[in-house]
């Protein structure tokens, strides 16, 4: 098995365990499916609760921005969510397009599809659908979607070219993406770039702001602009786990690097 199957392997794993868990039981373990020796998810994420059409069954506090917030999603749009987890942006976006809009989401584990189809059905909705699948290799058509939204997912891929390539094929022209994920201002120490759990707990899989905004021009994209940003920071008692002594006292006095960001870009009409 090469690199990259190993860590979606390991992703899918992680996530598969999340999505069993409640919400509650991800903040109070950490991460969710362990003790406070690996990461806790949950100091990436905002407050959704109060947009509308927040579900609180479907929020298990995996993000790391409010990407629907910045969207500009319209009544009656098609609407892709990449990494839908349990569907919390998919509801928050059917509230914007309403009934004559169209939200896919897109995941590629099957417990997460599974929760996410059962919150469906508990709504109600009948223009909601989900869909087991990669984002590298999308099942969706081209030219499908007017936005795209993503949360703290891109990160987890290993092949964010393809999958930045892959988001512009499936937007209409003249449609445009806002993505929140994680991003770094300068590069990590070897002890958290080299760890699997810090790649699932979106870390070790982030690369440089400069380079994630350029994989994007590259793509064909154009209007690219940043819509919000903040810092991460780590908490000691997950450093700790990480780095030495040294290590960790460097890496606080020159600021952690590592910082939420909503990016918004344009596919050419």
């Amino acid at each position: 098995m090469n690199k990259n199957k190993e860590i979606k392997e390991m992703v899918r794993e992680k996530y598969t365990l999340i999505a069993e868990q409640t919400k509650e039981d991800n903040e109070n373990s950490c991460c969710g499916v362990g003790g406070c020796c690996t990461v806790d998810y949950t100091i990436f994420s905002d407050d959704y609760s109060n947009l509308k059409g927040y579900n609180p069954d479907a929020d298990l506090g995996l993000g790391c921005g409010l990407p629907t917030e910045f969207a500009m999603i319209k009544r009656g749009d098609t609407v892709v969510d990449l990494g839908s987890g349990a569907g919390n942006d998919c509801f928050i976006a059917r509230e914007i397009t309403g009934e004559t809009g169209l939200v896919v989401g897109l995941d590629m584990t099957e417990v997460m599809i599974e929760k996410a189809t059962q919150n469906a059905k508990k709504l109600k909705f009948k223009n909601v659908e989900f869909r087991l699948g990669e984002i590298e290799n999308m099942p969706i058509e081209n030219n499908f979607a007017d936005v795209v939204v993503s949360n703290c997912v891109l990160n987890l891929v290993p092949d964010k070219v393809k999958a930045i390539k892959e988001t512009y094929r499936i937007l209409k022209p003249g449609g445009h993406f806002s993505i929140s994920d994680v991003v770094l201002k300068r590069k990590l120490p070897e002890g958290l770039k080299k760890d699997a759990e810090m790649y699932a707990g979106c870390v070790a899989g982030a690369i440089l702001q400069e380079e994630y905004l350029k994989i994007i021009e590259k793509a064909g994209f154009k209007n690219i602009s940043v819509q919000k940003e903040k810092l991460v920071a780590l908490p000691d008692d997950i450093l700790k786990n990480y780095l030495s002594d040294a290590e960790m006292k460097d890496f606080k006095q020159n600021s952690s690097g590592i910082f939420s960001i909503t990016v918004y870009a344009e596919k050419p009409s």
